[in-house]
């Protein structure tokens, strides 16, 4: 049972999925493409890598502002969300963003990557942050994984 983090920007996404055990995340690749609206391609690309990796679950970035009110990017989001839903027949888990790109951005700066370069890394380490995220929430001591009911 592989999930895959879905990091959702206005003209890249970024990919990460989880090892078959659901504990950590791995960064997959960006899809780029030339215009916002342009989803078709950027869909397309995204189901053959659920089926390459057998996914079973997608979390998507959501994100929220920094006073917890959803703004523009997080509506296009949840479009995206329906797109998705309706395309993989997935469940799609919304799991709040904020600050990954920050994040993403730094880890790649503590790892000496040049300025130049770090665009063509910043959204597969945001998904990968979105999903170690979700994949660390539900995997936390005391708490049972989804499927270990008894």
């Amino acid at each position: 049972m592989r999930i895959m983090g879905l990091d959702f920007g206005s003209k890249t996404l970024g990919v990460a999925v989880s090892d078959p055990l659901g504990i950590t995340a791995q960064p997959v690749e960006i899809i780029r493409r030339k215009s916002e609206n342009k989803l078709r391609q950027t869909l397309a690309r995204l189901e053959e890598l659920v089926k390459e990796y057998q996914v079973t679950k997608l979390v998507l970035g959501l994100p929220k502002n920094m006073n917890n009110t959803l703004g523009e990017r997080a509506e296009k989001s949840l479009e995206f969300k329906e797109m998705l839903v309706k395309r993989t027949g997935l469940p799609v888990v919304m799991w709040d963003e904020r600050l990954t790109t920050v994040e993403a951005n730094r880890a790649l700066m503590e790892g000496n990557v040049r300025r130049e370069n770090r665009g063509r890394y910043v959204d597969a380490i945001a998904a990968v942050l979105i999903l170690q995220g979700y994949l660390d929430s539900i995997c936390a001591p005391g708490t049972a994984k989804p499927g270990d009911e008894e």
